[in-house]
């Protein structure tokens, strides 16, 4: 695959996202930034300027459909898009607070309908062109739903199987698509858990994981490395001794 020129990544004013458009920025790339932080989402702008990209953001929430197949459409006139990193999403539960129903149902709203409202608009662009690559951020904690925030887990599985079938579906067609599944990575959602975290990375460090493995076309990958073998001993286990572990106490 060529590298990219022309990326969109939504969730784009801090962590993963952030540190994803830093990575790419440089001179002949065009940015397309979108978040609803307005202020961060223009000094991630700046900086990756800065870095020698044309960068542009876009203040926006995902959850809206209409504003994002807007956006979408108007980036695309401006400079066809090859990636497309559908990054937005939240977290509500830990272990100190349980989820609200309001908090659930706000889970879902970003975590799923925010990626339908960002792939879906561009997929028909590409399928056109025949060309391009989207990206899915899942998690390591799609693979088992976890008592601290089932909603999360639970919009993350969606995330990483609708990746395998949508990759599955478009790839006669010249669209790649990968499903990104990172463990613990150093960003304000993973700050305010109150656990070990072994092997947690810098936003950066992932950042460059990612950008290494969709280079490749992936079509789905674990990171960090020792998350790997966890994700493969998880799905092997009996989910009655799975559930014993995980119980809460």
């Amino acid at each position: 695959m060529t590298s990219p020129t022309s990326i969109l990544i939504t969730g784009a004013a801090s962590g993963i996202g952030s540190a994803l458009a830093h990575a790419y920025a440089a001179s002949g790339i065009h940015l397309f930034l979108g978040d609803k932080n307005a202020a961060m989402l223009e000094t991630v702008c700046v900086s990756c300027r800065n870095l020698g990209a044309v960068a542009s953001g876009r203040a926006l929430d995902v959850r809206d459909r209409t504003a994002m197949e807007q956006w979408i459409a108007e980036v695309d006139a401006i400079r066809p898009l090859d990636l497309v990193i559908a990054n937005a999403g939240i977290s509500r539960g830990h272990l100190a607070k349980e989820e609200t129903a309001d908090d659930i149902r706000a889970v879902f709203a970003v975590n799923i309908d925010g990626m339908l409202n960002t792939v879906l608009p561009v997929l028909p662009l590409l399928r056109s062109r025949k060309r391009g690559q989207i990206a899915l951020m899942s998690s390591l904690a799609g693979i088992w739903g976890f008592p601290h925030a089932p909603s999360y887990s639970a919009t993350k599985a969606a995330v990483r199987v609708f990746g395998q079938g949508l990759r599955a579906r478009v790839a006669r067609e010249g669209v790649s698509v990968s499903v990104i599944i990172p463990a613990f990575v150093r960003t304000p959602m993973t700050n305010i858990n109150r656990f070990h975290m072994p092997w947690r990375i810098e936003a950066d460090q992932a950042a460059r994981i990612i950008q290494r493995k969709l280079a490749r076309s992936k079509p789905e990958f674990v990171f960090p490395h020792p998350y790997t073998a966890v994700a493969r001993i998880i799905s092997a286990l009996p989910p009655s001794l799975i559930s014993a572990f995980l119980k809460l106490r």
